[in-house]
């Protein structure tokens, strides 16, 4: 009798345990642009305006992130057909959910997406002002179909894990949601508790996409908004944010010079275009292909008068960490270039590990992910 009372009082803490998980609908958000969302059931049938956020809906649904997607754009298989690839052979149904191409700026066969009879919309925030300008979120509330903005860029260390929280909330996954923010704001506070006492503060100048448009191409980077924000996050000085007039753009490599960065970094990923020079970056590379990109990207006419690159302060990272909750991974790789001496037992690609292993059902697969390019 004593055992089966304790059985029972054990399931009931459990089912207690559990229900401080559950969510209850109808049910009234906050997202990231403020607005007062109503939801009034679970979603089943969700759009998704940027693809790369699959990886967003990975940390939640974790046995399936395509179950609830009927419409998206797929921007990971344009963007990064590695990772594309690893997950459409987890999932293969995944490759028929239909891509309508839903642009950042607005651009959608707006018929196509109501016919999937979506019951929620995710958008990044950056794209509300094209969708606006497009009558999609006009449509949307005319047909009473739910839009939550998240933001993995505008503010991405404050807002990215918060996306992750608010989603939980609204898909019934808000323990999923809670076991990855605790990850991730434990690896952050890591992050800024050797940082902050640093002076003076490095100066850094991020090239995005380096060498995209050929090698000789240069210098696009961000203000205060994605690899840029990260770089702030980290304790120290983003030159893009003193240089540009809005959040991202292209600069002269003279300016790049002139402004004497302590660290220089890149980002890479294996984009698709014979002009492509940059750091394949991503799952499936070696760290040969990574090297030889690197030594390429040196024989920009003059960029080895960049003083970082004469101090061997030159480092490259895959561009998709900086657009979705992975981040953090981004965050430890900029903090391990910036700050050698006090990251030098860090290693970014164990955390990345353990996301893909603990807090998502996604193949893991290898491949290079951040390094130091070779010295000359």
């Amino acid at each position: 009798m004593i055992k089966l009372v304790k059985s029972l009082s054990l399931a009931a803490l459990l089912t207690s345990s559990w229900s401080l998980f559950a969510s209850v609908y109808p049910l009234t958000l906050t997202d990231m642009d403020g607005r007062q969302v109503e939801l009034k059931q679970e979603p089943q049938r969700i759009v998704l305006q940027d693809g790369r956020d699959i990886l967003m809906l990975a940390l939640l649904d974790r046995d399936d992130p395509f179950k609830r997607l009927v419409a998206w754009n797929n921007l990971l298989k344009k963007s990064d057909a590695p990772s594309w690839k690893l997950m459409a052979q987890k999932w293969p149904y995944a490759t028929k959910i239909i891509d309508m191409g839903f642009s950042d700026k607005g651009d959608v066969n707006l018929e196509s997406v109501i016919a999937q009879q979506p019951d929620l919309m995710v958008a990044e925030l950056r794209s509300k002002p094209a969708l606006s300008q497009a009558g999609v979120l006009q449509q949307m509330t005319r047909l009473h179909i739910p839009v939550l903005f998240i933001d993995t860029f505008n503010q991405p260390v404050k807002d990215a894990p918060a996306s992750v929280t608010m989603l939980g909330k609204a898909l019934n996954r808000e323990q999923e949601a809670k076991a990855y923010t605790d990850f991730y704001q434990q690896h952050f506070q890591a992050i800024i508790a050797k940082t902050r006492t640093v002076s003076p503060q490095p100066r850094v100048f991020f090239e995005a996409k380096a060498g995209l448009g050929g090698v000789e191409s240069c210098c696009f980077t961000h203000g205060n908004v994605g690899w840029g924000a990260l770089v702030q996050a980290t304790g120290a000085v983003n030159l893009g944010s003193q240089l540009l007039p809005g959040a991202t753009g292209t600069i002269s490599l003279e300016k790049a010079i002139a402004m004497k960065p302590d660290v220089y970094i890149v980002s890479g990923s294996q984009w698709a275009g014979k002009n492509n020079a940059a750091v394949p970056f991503g799952y499936g590379v070696s760290q040969t292909q990574v090297d030889n990109a690197f030594k390429k990207l040196r024989q920009r006419p003059g960029f080895n008068q960049v003083s970082a690159l004469r101090q061997q302060r030159f480092y490259g990272v895959y561009h998709n960490f900086y657009n979705h909750p992975w981040n953090i991974v981004g965050l430890e790789y900029l903090a391990k270039f910036i700050y050698p001496q006090q990251f030098a037992g860090l290693d970014p690609a164990d955390s990345w590990k353990t996301i893909v292993t603990q807090f998502t059902h996604i193949p893991l697969g290898s491949g290079v992910f951040g390094a130091q390019a070779p010295a000359e």
